[in-house]
């Protein structure tokens, strides 16, 4: 461990992602000093549904605070701020006393599709978030996961004194307080300040009218403070009571700020399974093919657009297993990453894989399609094509997919000028300049790999006042460390290969849909 001023001061950040409650501590320059993280289970009672516990979520948040201290070697009043994040859409209905009615329907679940669907009939200025009001709603909100647990748990529901996201958990548990974050009201609530707040039109027609009664009336910007952490919550996690808390986030947005994309003309490219397409716009902006634009919702007075890939990296990964037996044994033989190798042998191959076309949509279509029942495809095959060509096909599907989206923000009048990457694709030089080639927007990458929990941690720096703005922080907190530029005649080339990427699963959604319908009613029988 480098040699740290134990006196601080630190910034704590939490990060409740899916699989686990993780904690880092941060100095003011960005540096991390210490990491801890612990896991917890998911529960699935039902296909399509998910679960956790909030009493699990808490046991971990004691376990990996303790853990980041402890590492850290600091005293815990050196801690001099405390923000988090939490995965979103994640719903908790909690009493008075701020004890769960029931576990919480993650973010995944899906039981509230036939509630969401009832959107399709709304005339509601709400609409607009979804693709300018072209794009089906998606169970995973807030209003129809409301809606289900009204029409099918009505006295979990009625016994509900606050029926919020994760994030507005947390908030409660850390300082006694009770409030919504803009982030998850404006993202997956439909909470819009430009047009009033709240769509009670909209929630009465979904089934979920009087909910309002169950969220909190206070709407907080980001980086607020919103209180100061409790005797309980101290005790608990082995902190000082009343050190600052500021108002958190969900968690793919703290990795927008953490990455420094925090005003416009730049988008967060979050990579992983999954690849999340996130940043601002100084003017509102709807269209079909991107949710948002929301308003307020990362940085007041601008308005945050959003696209995603539902598999990327998993997609690989799928590849990886099934079909890399070969190279996973050279790459336990010599202790180099199967990715890695794969990346050697992709590399030596023509851009557009000679012919070879892959639109990577195995789980579904998040934007701009929004289509549950769209899979993937592989086309253009012929004798002469090998694993490696597939493997390139998959990563070239990913990044025309990416271009895909941000070809519809520029569509809406929203223009890209940089790409800011974290995630497992980073590791991955060959592909980052893949996604520059195809996409022609340059890729940035920066020190802290890990920028979902930086940014919880720059949020508690705004909230502790040592830094004015998220702006500020993100000018003091975020170093950039590389940008890949796009090879012009790379890019040139790629453009019909694009074309065509875009045009395959248009051409062939209904035989797709057919096939879908029919094997999800073999199943049901």
């Amino acid at each position: 461990m480098a040699f740290v001023n134990i006196n601080g001061p630190f910034v704590m950040g939490i990060d409740f992602g899916t699989e686990s409650c993780r904690v880092a501590i941060f100095d003011l320059e960005g540096h991390p000093i210490s990491f801890a993280a612990t896991p917890y289970k998911t529960h699935y009672p039902r296909p399509g549904w998910a679960e956790q516990s909030p009493d699990d979520w808490w046991n971990a948040l004691m376990a990996s605070t303790r853990k980041a201290m402890d590492n850290a070697y600091i005293p815990p009043q050196s801690i001099g701020g405390i923000s988090y994040d939490a995965t979103t859409m994640t719903v908790v209905p909690m009493d008075k006393n701020g004890n769960a009615l029931r576990n919480a329907i993650m973010w995944m679940d899906v039981r509230a599709t036939e509630q969401a669907e009832r959107a399709l009939t709304s005339d509601s200025w709400a609409r607009l978030y979804n693709g300018g009001g072209t794009m089906p709603a998606t169970a995973e909100w807030y209003p129809f996961k409301a809606a289900w647990l009204r029409e099918n748990e009505r006295d979990i529901y009625d016994a509900a004194y606050r029926l919020v996201d994760a994030p507005d958990w947390l908030t409660y548990r850390l300082t006694g307080t009770w409030s919504v974050n803009i982030n998850s009201a404006a993202l997956r609530m439909y909470y819009n300040r430009d047009h009033g707040g709240w769509p009670e039109d909209f929630y009465a027609h979904v089934g979920a009218g009087d909910v309002f009664d169950k969220l909190p009336e206070t709407v907080n910007d980001l980086g607020v403070l919103v209180g100061e952490l409790s005797t309980v919550a101290a005790r608990d996690l082995g902190l000082v009571p009343g050190t600052p808390v500021a108002q958190g986030l969900p968690d793919a947005w703290a990795g927008q700020i953490g990455l420094g994309v925090v005003s416009p003309g730049k988008l967060a490219l979050i990579t992983g399974s999954s690849h999340v397409i996130t940043g601002q716009s100084a003017v509102a902006g709807y269209g079909e093919g991107f949710f948002g634009s929301y308003t307020d919702g990362v940085i007041r007075g601008q308005y945050t657009v959003e696209g995603g890939i539902s598999s990327s990296g998993s997609v690989l990964k799928w590849f990886k297993e099934n079909f890399g037996g070969a190279v996973a044994a050279e790459a336990e033989a010599t202790g180099m990453s199967p990715y890695y190798l794969w990346d050697r042998k992709a590399d030596e191959l023509p851009i557009g894989c000679d012919g070879l076309i892959v639109n990577e949509y195995f789980q579904g279509n998040r934007t701009p399609y929004t289509d549950s029942k769209a899979r993937g495809i592989f086309s253009g095959l012929s004798l002469g094509h090998t694993a490696a060509h597939l493997y390139r096909a998959i990563e070239e599907g990913v990044c025309y997919d990416v271009a895909h989206n941000l070809l519809k923000l520029r569509q809406a009048g929203i223009e890209t000028k940089e790409l800011v990457a974290c995630g497992g694709a980073t590791k991955s030089r060959q592909w980052m300049q893949m996604h520059a080639d195809v996409t022609g927007v340059p890729i940035t990458l920066t020190e802290v790999g890990d920028a979902v929990v930086l940014g919880s941690c720059m949020l508690a720096a705004v909230g502790s006042e040592f830094y004015s703005s998220i702006e500020d922080t993100a000018a003091n907190m975020v170093h950039v460390t590389e940008t890949i530029e796009p090879n012009p005649e790379a890019h040139e080339e790629y453009q019909f290969y694009f074309q065509t990427y875009m045009e395959r699963y248009p051409a062939l959604r209904e035989q797709i849909h057919s096939t879908v319908d029919h094997l999800n009613a073999n199943a049901k029988n």
